[in-house]
């Protein structure tokens, strides 16, 4: 374990002599509110070797030699999300197993699944829900961590050739780069829409405003005790206390009975405030306009939705790659204004 400042300033020249790089991170999203980037396991030709994040060192260094190089990842799109919130860390360039896969036509492109299929190995599930933050790492999580990038350049290889022998060599590339742009893009957060969790849509206005207080309540437990908020309540009860409190029936029996005596008061101050909100200052229950197609976008509709068919059956493709049903309804309304959503390989399969 790369744990201190001397060990990754001995690594880094490793690093930059390296021909190859194969990138993955472990965070600890089901035991911390918010979540960190708890290891990052890198394989070279040097071997196989885990990254402290999370120890008294600067990792800067260490990201930055990977700038400017390709780096093979698996399913990257968490990890890159990961270090760029985290490390504001951005890969010029990747080459994903996964999307390669999918690409390839694979219908299991886990890469358990991947490594047995391809190269004959059959790795251990090992601890994925494990707390990576703990340390130290058991010698099975850190040999479950290694395997995790163990295997990415051969598999790469294997993928490659099969992407490029199909012509579909240049979907990839253009794919990989379409991810590292939208893995890097900060998210914007409404604070009218981040607190309307699933079934706030069956809410009125009144039981819309208990779950507003309700979910800055949970936020604040959330972090305070750096655990995920389901822990703290979860949606569905957050949904029914809601209902409850506003159509002023008894809700006290929804409170998790285990639930500790100051939290159990800090929950019902939020309660209170909430029923002193005035209704002017209730939010707004959002109504989606949904407009129906007219015929002729109707029959767009679903020409495009058979020439994706088509050309998905004959490439042996998950139709969704191509495009999901969402994108073929808006090129049916307007093609000029969303052809461009499409990547060139997806607009040159559908026109």
């Amino acid at each position: 374990m790369i744990d201190t400042q001397e060990k990754l300033s001995a690594f880094l020249p490793v690093v930059n002599a390296a021909a190859w790089l194969a990138i993955d991170t472990e965070a600890d999203s089901l035991h911390a509110y918010p979540e960190k980037v708890c290891l990052i396991q890198i394989s070279t030709t040097a071997g196989d070797r885990l990254i402290d994040p999370l120890a008294p060192m600067d990792i800067a260094p260490f990201l930055a030699a990977l700038t400017g190089r390709e780096l093979i990842f698996h399913a990257a799109d968490y990890d890159l999300r990961l270090l760029k919130k985290h490390h504001d860390f951005t890969p010029t360039e990747i080459f994903d197993t996964m999307l390669a896969a999918r690409l390839l036509g694979e219908k299991q492109f886990g890469l358990g699944a991947l490594v047995e299929k391809f190269l004959g190995v059959k790795l251990d599930k090992g601890p994925q829900k494990a707390d990576w933050a703990q340390r130290p790492l058991t010698p099975r999580m850190e040999d479950y961590a290694r395997n995790d990038t163990r295997f990415l350049k051969t598999l790469e290889e294997k993928l490659r050739a099969e992407l490029t022998a199909k012509g579909r060599l240049a979907w990839h590339v253009e794919s990989c780069a379409r991810l590292i742009v939208e893995s890097s893009v900060e998210p914007v957060i409404d604070p009218d829409d981040v607190w309307r969790i699933k079934g706030s849509t069956f809410l009125e206005a009144p039981a819309l405003a208990v779950l507003r207080e309700l979910w800055h309540w949970r936020e604040t437990e959330a972090i305070a005790a750096s655990r995920p908020p389901f822990f703290v309540l979860s949606h569905e009860t957050m949904i029914a206390l809601s209902a409850a409190v506003a159509e002023q029936q008894p809700f006290e029996q929804m409170i998790p009975p285990r639930m500790h005596p100051r939290r159990r008061e800090h929950l019902l101050a939020a309660i209170r405030a909430a029923q002193a909100v005035p209704p002017e200052q209730f939010p707004e229950k959002i109504r989606h306009d949904s407009q129906r197609p007219t015929e002729a976008e109707f029959k767009r509709f679903r020409q495009l939705e058979e020439t994706r068919n088509h050309r998905a059956h004959e490439l042996q493709l998950d139709p969704t790659l191509i495009a999901p049903k969402s994108v073929l309804g808006n090129l049916a309304r307007d093609w000029d204004k969303h052809a461009a959503d499409l990547m060139n390989w997806q607009r040159d399969l559908l026109s």
